[in-house]
């Protein structure tokens, strides 16, 4: 079978190459490249890299060298076409049919690069034409100089239906309708789309102009500002991104890509100096482009208008990106003064105001943490639910488990301490709403209270020791009660008694003063266990900063196992469907449970270690072994 270079650049295109190889080898972020030890030939020393932007891996040791296909071959056995219909299955490609006329309509395809050159040159020579006076007026209005106006390769469409037909009139009519270049309607002859517009040609990664966009050079009411070339064999708006082959090396310097909103915010940005900026196509960022911006840099800067329009841009990226998300890699946000645009901020305050606004982006939980708390009015609990509701609703959208549990971890955080806040307390010993508060009582009265309701609570029915010590350690530090509560409640579905317990650690914190942690021990409400001596947060003495940060990680540990085995189950559920798929994503979720076990291991590692360095102390071996007994 025949595959034109033009349907195998468009796989390549859409297959990162990395994700693709880590699958089997793992790599190792170095710069712009990964790097590994060579799986195609024993080394100690990593000589293997791989190359995103450019699309190859290359070993410095044995000298082997490919793409996704080669790898495919090299690393899996494959012959080239099996290994060009898997990529093109995952890619969401058709591969093309074997016969003559599909040779041809790639030969047909491959021609369609010269119409459109063509009609660029053409474009270029009218601007610069009698013809092209009010085109020129109006770039010089817009500020931009000669020099930009050649690199981006401005022009000009007369504002006539027939004179690009005529002056193309060495292709066929078929091709410009195919390109786009002409409007064919039944019964009319074909016209031209862009007329009595500033044109600019949009490229592919290979300089190879396959799309315009034309701008009309007054606004008119019901005339559209900006026309875009439609979607042709050349050009998908979703798979490309204005001037992507010129800022792809300027990022590589900088490390950096910026992402805008339009052709002229790009072109205001190169003019400026900042080289290393593409725009989508008029619409919102598709995980395509997504990707495309992630080879350039690990977190690309999304640059939007401050008005409304802006706002939501941002969100629609975002949700476009969170089930992407994987290590590393996020998007960063930078919101422009409201009202105005690029352009509108470097004539006004110039390019180091552009500068300082790069510098300090927000994160894309930082986004999202403040468009969903500002959404709505949240003036009762029923509103504050609604908040808790929305932010779980973009967590549920990341598939990195990791991401996803840390994500959850922290909105949550920030949620409860919105919704939660600490009570604050007057002096004189009156309480915020007029009661008396009895300091010395209160806390006199709360460890028994406490102790005897918790025994309760996890008596019989919680025999799993992380519930148990995570519960307690709630209590022993009633201050991150709050914070931890909605990841416990999450598994109210599967264990009831862990909720009713962590239902009554809200109440009892309700209670106690902002920043009081009465001490409360372990002893009688759990059984003096040796697991239970292997957290910090149920031990006596120890350093409360580091109690704070084991409990913490023992929560998040908590919540994900249940997690992971319902994960699990669906895996074993879909094998024989996918065999392959199913027993991969098995093995990954029984490595992270492992994973797990190992980490809880490590902390039990570190309290020994701890234990032992406070016993090798002059004066303290009496005091710890009596604290060993207690706990």
């Amino acid at each position: 079978m025949a595959l034109s270079p033009q349907w195998l650049d468009e796989l390549k295109s859409r297959i990162t190459l990395s994700t693709l190889i880590q699958r089997t080898t793992k790599l190792q972020r170095a710069g712009r490249e990964w790097k590994a030890c060579c799986p195609f030939h024993n080394e100690n020393t990593p000589s293997f890299t791989v190359n995103d932007q450019k699309g190859f891996y290359h070993c410095f040791g044995c000298g082997v060298h490919g793409g996704a296909i080669d790898w495919m071959m090299g690393q899996r056995g494959m012959e080239f076409m099996d290994a060009v219909k898997e990529l093109a299955s995952e890619a969401g490609m058709d591969v093309p049919a074997p016969d003559p006329r599909a040779a041809q309509a790639a030969q047909k395809r491959a021609s369609l690069h010269d119409v459109m050159q063509a009609a660029q040159e053409w474009f270029v020579a009218r601007l610069n034409s009698d013809e092209g006076v009010g085109a020129r007026e109006y770039l010089a209005r817009r500020g931009l100089s000669q020099r930009i106006i050649e690199q981006f390769g401005f022009g000009y469409a007369p504002d006539d239906k027939q004179s690009l037909k005529q002056a193309l009139g060495q292709f066929d009519e078929a091709m410009l309708v195919e390109c786009g270049l002409l409007i064919s309607v039944d019964d009319k002859l074909p016209y031209s789309r862009f007329r009595g517009r500033v044109m600019l040609p949009i490229h592919d990664p290979r300089a190879r102009v396959i799309a315009f966009g034309g701008r009309i050079l007054e606004d008119r009411q019901g005339v559209a500002k900006y026309l875009n070339s439609p979607d042709t064999p050349l050009f998908d708006k979703g798979r490309n991104l204005y001037n992507l082959h010129r800022a792809s090396p300027a990022s590589r310097k900088a490390d950096r890509v910026i992402a805008v909103e339009g052709y002229m915010d790009v072109i205001a940005l190169a003019q400026a100096g900042f080289e290393d900026a593409v725009a989508p196509m008029g619409t919102a960022l598709t995980e395509h482009q997504i990707e495309l911006l992630w080879r350039m840099a690990d977190k690309p800067l999304l640059c939007l208008d401050g008005d409304n329009a802006g706002v939501r841009a941002a969100m629609r990226a975002a949700e476009r990106t969170l089930p992407l998300l994987r290590p590393g890699h996020s998007l960063r946000i930078v919101t422009l003064p409201a009202g105005l645009d690029p352009d509108d901020l470097l004539k006004r305050d110039g390019p180091a105001a552009v500068e300082k606004l790069l510098a300090l982006p927000r994160s894309l939980l930082d986004l999202i943490w403040e468009h969903e708390r500002s959404a709505q009015p949240l003036s009762s609990p029923e509103d504050k639910a609604g908040l808790k509701a929305r932010l779980m609703d973009h967590v549920d959208t990341i598939q990195h488990p990791d991401i996803k549990s840390l994500y959850r971890r922290e909105l949550l955080e920030r949620y409860s301490n919105f919704a939660f806040p600490k009570r604050e307390f007057t002096p004189h010993g009156k309480n915020r709403s007029g009661g008396s508060f009895n300091r010395k009582q209160d806390q006199e009265r709360a460890p028994p209270y406490v102790a005897e309701r918790l025994r309760r609570a996890v008596s019989g029915a919680i025999r799993d020791t992380l519930s148990q010590a995570v519960l307690v350690g709630l209590a022993r530090y009633p201050g991150e009660i709050h914070r931890h509560a909605d990841s416990l409640l999450s598994l109210s579905d599967s264990d009831r008694q862990v909720a009713q317990a962590v239902n009554f650690l809200l109440e009892y914190a309700q209670m106690l003063e902002a920043g009081e942690e009465p001490p409360i021990s372990a002893q009688g409400i759990l059984p003096a266990t040796p697991d239970n001596a292997r957290f910090s947060f149920l031990v006596e003495g120890s350093d409360p900063d580091d109690a704070r940060e084991d409990l913490a990680e023992a929560v998040s540990l908590l919540v994900e196992r249940p997690a992971l085995d319902a994960a699990i189950a669906a895996a074993t559920s879909r094998f024989e469907a996918d065999p392959d798929g199913a027993f991969e994503e098995q093995q990954r979720l029984r490595k992270r449970k492992l994973e797990i076990e190992a980490r809880l291991g490590q902390m039990a590692r570190k309290r020994a270690a701890m234990a032992a360095d406070k016993y090798s102390s002059p004066g303290v071996a009496d005091t710890a072994a009596g604290e060993q007994e207690t706990d």
